[in-house]
């Protein structure tokens, strides 16, 4: 009879071979993550994580197999700061841990540098991104998942003749490529559709005074001011409008004001004086929209921000395209993305050879109690 100490290492060695058999048949793949996780803008990207992160359990919960291996996927998330520089940095670690399929970078300026990394790593690179260079590199294997600056700048334009009937508008952007953009895109529309645009002036993603360019822009008495920026510089500048006597002068601006932090920041001084434009549907009167929102809550405990159900969807798409190709190599998978389509929470995804999204809805926002309420979509 053997003894119980034989017993137990036959059951122990057993124990570690049915271990090994299974993780024989378990491939991990790495779904990476670059965003500002720290600074101004850590909001966004920790919100744009969440969508990642939300995807990736609900996955592994499925124990979805491609080529009769089962799957884990496995967040590695880094910190790009929204800084071009440590994006590139971000990307390159991103690569040499062996991440193949990347969400992010959140900010234009980062996104542009950085998909030459990605591309030359045969990573997938899927971004928000608005800039139109974003998706001019040539880069077969980079996405936008939303609309770009041109169709940003447009519904915003549109919306402000023919809804507001502004005659006289300023424009501020910060320089960067993601405000200088969406701000030139704006000015060059509303010009076109007949708006006065009576000032251009500048700032920086850094800067908290703007009482120099406001007053510059009241003295040309514009009906509205478009800024293209980010909400930690937009809340400040909608304040300091009111304080100089700008209270009935509205604020514009594309999706990175169509955030809640709008109000953390600007208090009661934002509210339907503030308009925004947001890449995508409204979350909220999509099929599968309250679910989604209600998931979020719970595993986050808060309400999902501007672009999390959006990082959430391409994740899905990622994995439906691993599915139908069977495969997980990127360049296969990006090829099946190119050629399919997905249904997702808040959209429909579907993208052109340069990774464009073929049809993209543009909501306009405004704030009530406290919370972005959207107008009309485009």
């Amino acid at each position: 009879m053997p003894s119980h100490q034989t017993v137990m290492t036959i059951a122990a060695a057993a124990m570690l071979l049915a271990s090994q058999a299974a993780s024989a048949q378990e491939q991990v793949v790495k779904i990476g993550v670059s965003g500002p996780l720290s600074g101004a803008n850590a909001f966004a990207g920790k919100d744009n994580e969440n969508g990642v992160r939300l995807a990736v359990e609900e996955l592994n919960a499925k124990k979805m197999t491609v080529g009769g291996k089962q799957l884990r996927f496995e967040l590695v998330s880094e910190d790009d700061q929204g800084d071009p520089k440590a994006g590139v940095n971000v990307a390159q670690k991103l690569a040499d841990a062996g991440v193949r399929f990347v969400l992010g970078p959140y900010n234009s300026g980062v996104a542009i540098p950085a998909s030459r990394i990605y591309n030359d790593s045969g990573i997938i690179m899927s971004t928000v991104g608005t800039n139109p260079k974003v998706t001019q590199g040539g880069y077969k294997n980079v996405f936008r998942m939303v609309a770009s600056d041109n169709q940003l700048g447009g519904a915003m334009a549109g919306y402000a003749v023919k809804q507001l009937k502004l005659k006289t508008v300023g424009v501020i952007d910060d320089r960067t490529a993601f405000g200088q953009g969406v701000a030139m895109e704006f000015a060059k529309q509303a010009k076109a559709a007949g708006l006065t645009v009576a000032g251009h002036e500048f700032t920086t993603d850094k800067a908290t005074d703007f009482a120099a360019i406001l007053t510059a822009l009241k003295a040309k008495k514009v009906d509205a001011i478009f800024f293209g920026g980010y909400a930690p510089q937009g809340a400040p500048m909608v304040r300091q409008m009111r304080a100089l006597g700008l209270k009935d002068v509205k604020l514009l601006g594309g999706d990175t004001l169509c955030s809640p932090e709008m109000v953390k920041l600007g208090g009661d001084a934002v509210g339907e004086n503030v308009l925004c434009a947001q890449g995508g549907a409204i979350l909220e009167r999509q099929a599968a929209g309250p679910a989604f929102q209600k998931r979020y809550q719970e595993r986050f405990k808060q309400a999902p921000d501007v672009y999390a159900a959006v990082f959430y969807d391409q994740t899905m798409f990622i994995a439906q395209s691993m599915k139908s190709a069977n495969s997980i190599d990127p360049s296969v998978v990006g090829t099946a993305m190119h050629a399919s389509s997905y249904k997702g929470v808040v959209g429909n995804y579907a993208y052109d050879a340069a990774g464009n999204m073929l049809k993209s809805a543009v909501t306009i926002y405004t704030f009530k109690n406290g919370a972005p309420v959207a107008l009309a979509t485009y």
